[in-house]
């Protein structure tokens, strides 16, 4: 299998559909998070809808340098989500998710093997295998903190 496929495939997993290392995906945990849970405050901990829009918007950036653009995200504003006022707000940010999700599985899939120690955009984001690699660990990280902020919240409220 080429090593692009296999990237993808571990992309589909934790964004869409697997459950091998994570027992779930962000579109089993996100399908089943009414809005109020998606913007429930825990704490000083992100909400869900802040961690959806944060890994969204680098697949977003990610996918604007596949399709030939330059690389346009700051970090600084990774967590700009605008304020969610009913259940369609949220419907749209997880439509928008799950469409950018498949999008970024599907064209990893197309890489050639040989781009992916091409560098990515600028020799100081390292290469696409480093990018694509990050978004993994990265989407690992906040499904985590998903999990558990939802498991907070579900506490909280019995």
């Amino acid at each position: 299998m080429k090593k692009a496929q296999d990237l993808a495939n571990r992309l589909q997993e934790v964004l869409l559909n697997g459950y091998w290392i994570a027992n779930t995906n962000y579109k089993d945990q996100l399908l089943s998070i009414s809005w109020q849970e998606a913007i429930y405050q825990v704490e000083s901990l992100n909400t869900i809808a802040a961690l959806t829009y944060h890994i969204n918007y680098y697949l977003e950036g990610i996918l604007s340098v596949f399709n030939g653009n330059p690389l346009s995200i700051k970090d600084q504003y990774s967590f700009d989500l605008p304020p969610l006022h009913s259940a369609s707000d949220w419907d749209n940010l997880v439509e928008r998710f799950l469409l950018n999700a498949t999008n970024f599985v599907e064209q990893v899939a197309q890489i050639p093997d040989e781009k992916l120690d091409e560098v990515f955009e600028n020799e100081k984001y390292g290469t696409y295998l480093r990018n694509i690699e990050a978004v993994i660990e990265h989407s690992y990280y906040h499904l985590g903190q998903v999990v558990l902020i939802r498991k907070l919240i579900v506490a909280e409220k019995a």
